[in-house]
């Protein structure tokens, strides 16, 4: 079975204590799930349109796994806690292999 991959890119924030704040309900909410972040942060460079913002990826033993913590009641509460304050693109995509 392919790995899955949710992989997040913040186009904008526009009260940086928020993702501190969805950060400490988020993580254990992923963690249940299996996740494991592989990559979080500022862009080191960004290129064809991208926007030199933080990302994360986070890998999961399968893609309905990170699904499930993406739809989990632990995970909506921390996305309460964000708020409207970042605009992000999210995606949940399978491994290759």
């Amino acid at each position: 079975m392919a790995k899955g991959y949710w992989i997040t890119f913040y186009r904008s924030i526009s009260d940086p204590t928020a993702p501190a704040a969805y950060g400490k309900l988020a993580g254990p909410a992923i963690v249940s799930h299996g996740g494991r972040f592989l990559a979080r942060g500022e862009a080191a460079e960004a290129y064809e349109q991208g926007i030199a913002q933080r990302a994360t990826v986070t890998e999961f033993e399968s893609v309905e796994l990170a699904i499930a913590a993406h739809n989990s009641p632990a995970y909506q509460e921390a996305l309460k806690a964000l708020g409207n304050t970042c605009e992000r693109d999210v995606r949940i995509v399978g491994g290759v292999g």
